[in-house]
C-alpha cells in the first residue's frame, strides 16, 4: 500500500471532501509494527496466547489502526505538508490479521484565521466501526508555500535548537 502523494493547501479544502483508503492486514504489518514500536504484547504477535482471550486470535495493535489514518492525512487529505495538532480515537472493535480496513477521513470544519481543518475519521471492518475519532490539522495555505524556502538559512533555523559543535578535549 502506497498512496500517490496529492498536495492540497488550505484554500483547495472544502467541508465535505472525503478521501478513503483500503487495506488488509498482514501478519507482517503487526509484526513490523510491534518491531518499530518495541510493543510486543503476545496478543499481537503469539496466535497460541491470542486463542487464549476473548478474541479467540492474534489481533492488530490499535495504533496500527490508528496509523493509517495518518497515511491518508499525509499523503492524500490534505497531504504532504500537513502537521497534526490532535487526534481522538475510540476503539470500538478489535481488528484481526486478514481483515480489511476502510478508513475514510472526511472535513468537517475549516478555521480560516489559522489554517487549521478538523476531519472526522472512521475506520471499518465489514461494515462495523471498529476505530472512529477526529483530527485537527495545521495545512500549509497556498501563500506559505516555499516561504520558507526564500528566507535566509538564519531565519530558517530562529526558535529551534541548533547543534553543538562537538566538544575537544
Amino acid at each position: 500500500m502506497m498512496l500517490e502523494l496529492r498536495t492540497l493547501y488550505f484554500e483547495d479544502l472544502s467541508v465535505g471532501m472525503v478521501e478513503r483508503l483500503s487495506k488488509t492486514v498482514s501478519s507482517s504489518d503487526v509484526v513490523g509494527f510491534a518491531e518499530v514500536t518495541g510493543d510486543r504484547n503476545p496478543i499481537h504477535l503469539s496466535e497460541h496466547f491470542a486463542a487464549r482471550t476473548p478474541f479467540g486470535t492474534r489481533i492488530a495493535h490499535g495504533l496500527y489502526t490508528a496509523s493509517l489514518i495518518s497515511a491518508v492525512l499525509g499523503t492524500r487529505l490534505p497531504g504532504p505538508g500537513a502537521v497534526y495538532i490532535s487526534q481522538t480515537l475510540n476503539f470500538r472493535a478489535p481488528v484481526k490479521i486478514g481483515d480489511t480496513v476502510e478508513v475514510t477521513v472526511t472535513v468537517v470544519e475549516l478555521i480560516a484565521d489559522r489554517h487549521r481543518a478538523r476531519l472526522s475519521c472512521a475506520c471499518m471492518v465489514e461494515n462495523e466501526i471498529v476505530l472512529d475519532g477526529e483530527a485537527l490539522v495545521k495545512v500549509p495555505a497556498r501563500s506559505e508555500s516555499g516561504r520558507q524556502a526564500r528566507g535566509s538559512a538564519k531565519d530558517r533555523t530562529k526558535g529551534r535548537l541548533k547543534p553543538s559543535a562537538p566538544s575537544q578535549r
